[in-house]
């Protein structure tokens, strides 16, 4: 179960990678960068896929979701120099809150 675990982090990083460099693809109009950012999403769904193999989809898709838009959020602010504000840092801790409960509720332990 831990090796299907790998893949959704895998499936992570590579959406990161994908949003970023959709960023720098200006529209798709910079051919590497777009090049980069279809690999990594397609490499991203696979991963995904293989996953699903033996994780439940309901807690999966989430967390990939999830770990996605706070990744790609992290490096907007941290790499790119994107504005920061108590919101958007309260938004992003309750993506991962929201990952968090899910994964407790799909071992069926209590809080």
């Amino acid at each position: 179960m831990a090796f299907e675990w790998a893949f959704v982090g895998i499936a992570i990083i590579a959406e990161v990678i994908a949003a970023l460099a959709l960023r720098f693809s200006l529209g798709f109009s910079k051919p590497w960068p777009a090049l980069l950012a279809l690999g990594a999403f397609a490499s991203a769904f696979y991963a995904v896929s293989l996953a699903l193999v033996s994780l439940p989809v309901s807690v999966v898709y989430p967390v990939w979701a999830g770990g996605g838009t706070a990744g790609v959020a992290f490096f907007g602010v941290v790499a790119l120099h994107e504005k920061y504000n108590i919101w958007k840092g309260l938004g992003v801790l309750m993506v991962v809150a929201g990952i968090v409960v899910l994964n407790v509720a799909s071992t069926g332990h209590s809080v």
